[in-house]
This record gives structure tokens, C-alpha cells and sequence, in this order.
């Protein structure tokens, strides 16, 4: 089988080349950022990719929707070290056909590419006692509960906004606003004490 491995760690890149060649496979080409990696997947078309999560440029996830995108015919391994529910989520998303953690990889990848040879999809039986949670996968737990304007001022509260702020970003009423925060805290479930969802959204707070 031919394949392209990506990963901006040296060590990680050469160990699974290694572990490739010794297993007979062609690594047609190796990468440490995810763009360099896209392109030498759209030129090459492999059998299969091995991508790392966390790389410059380009993310992994990214080059996979593009290979999804192009409708290509390459599999897509993700071998990462990253464990949050979020990632995973969007990985199941792509459609991605096998998800592996780094830490098991020298006993997994030969199991994981003969698997793939004659089935679509192998997620590392290790992967549900290994998932956390983490606070994009609450978000998106959160946004699922919630309406498109809801979520729009979901947001805003999150970035710490007063209900005449966002009346004035949304071209809408304070009294529209109120409603929608009243909306919101009842399908959430918080209680209804004056700061409750402010201080149940600071959790989601990223300054910028």
C-alpha cells in the first residue's frame, strides 16, 4: 500500500515510517505541516494517509475535510495524542476511518491498517476509556439544546456582552433579548437567580 504521513514532531514522523517500511508498505512521502501534506495528497492520491491533529498551517482535521471535500478515495488514519471529546466528535463527523492515540501506536497501526484493508473504519478500542471531556464538547452540548438566534446570543453573553449590547449588535429590543435569555436559562436548566447564565457562560470564555 502507498501512503503519506504528515506530523510536526521528527521523532513521531520517522517512527511511523519506520514501522511502514518494515511492514512492506511504500510512504510515498512525508510532511511536518498539514498544507504541504494536502498537497501532496491531492498530486499523489495514496491508499492511505496518516495524519497527526496538531500541526502548522493545517491542521489534520483540516486536511482530512479537504480530502472529504475532493471526494478522494484515500483512507484517513488520525494518529494523535489528543484525547477531547470535541476532536473526536469532529473526526466522526469526517468520517475519518480510523482514530488512534500515539501512546499505542507501535501496537495498534499494523492491527489498525490490516483492519482498514477489508473494512471502512478502526477506532482504537482504547479511545473510550481514554476521551475527555472538555469544554468545546460541553459547548457544543450546550448549542444543540438552543435555537439559531439563541445560540447567536448564547455567544455573545459568552464574550461577556450586557443585554443592551447585544440588543444593539442584533438591531432587536432589550425586552426581545430578556425573552430569549429567559428562553435560554429554561432549557438549560440553570436557575433563575439574576447572574446565573453569566456565570454559566464565563465557563466557555476564551479572551481573544
Amino acid at each position: 500500500m502507498h501512503f503519506i504521513i504528515a506530523d510536526d514532531h521528527p521523532l513521531s514522523l520517522l517512527g511511523t515510517q519506520v514501522m511502514l517500511e518494515g511492514a512492506g508498505h511504500v510512504v510515498l512521502e512525508a510532511h511536518n505541516n498539514g498544507e504541504s501534506a494536502w498537497l501532496g495528497i491531492k498530486r499523489l492520491k495514496p491508499d492511505f494517509v496518516i495524519l497527526d491533529i496538531s500541526m502548522p498551517i493545517m491542521d489534520g482535521l483540516k486536511v482530512a475535510e479537504n480530502i472529504r471535500l475532493h471526494q478522494l478515495d484515500t483512507k484517513i488514519i488520525l494518529l494523535t495524542s489528543h484525547k477531547e471529546k470535541s476532536i473526536f466528535k469532529k473526526a466522526n463527523e469526517l468520517k475519518i476511518n480510523a482514530y488512534l492515540l500515539k501512546q499505542f501506536a507501535l501496537e495498534e497501526l499494523k492491527i489498525c491498517i490490516n483492519h482498514l484493508l477489508k473494512n471502512d473504519v478502526y477506532y482504537s478500542h482504547r479511545i473510550g476509556f481514554e476521551l475527555e471531556t472538555d469544554i468545546d464538547y460541553k459547548k457544543g452540548e450546550v448549542m444543540d439544546k438552543l435555537t439559531f438566534s439563541e445560540k447567536k446570543i448564547f455567544e455573545l453573553i459568552i464574550k461577556q456582552k450586557t443585554t443592551k449590547e447585544i440588543a444593539e449588535m442584533l438591531f432587536l429590543s432589550e425586552k426581545t433579548i430578556e425573552a430569549h435569555r429567559a428562553g435560554i436559562i429554561r432549557k438549560l436548566g440553570i436557575e433563575s437567580d439574576k447572574n446565573a447564565l453569566l456565570k454559566f457562560a464565563a465557563q466557555f470564555y476564551k479572551p481573544e
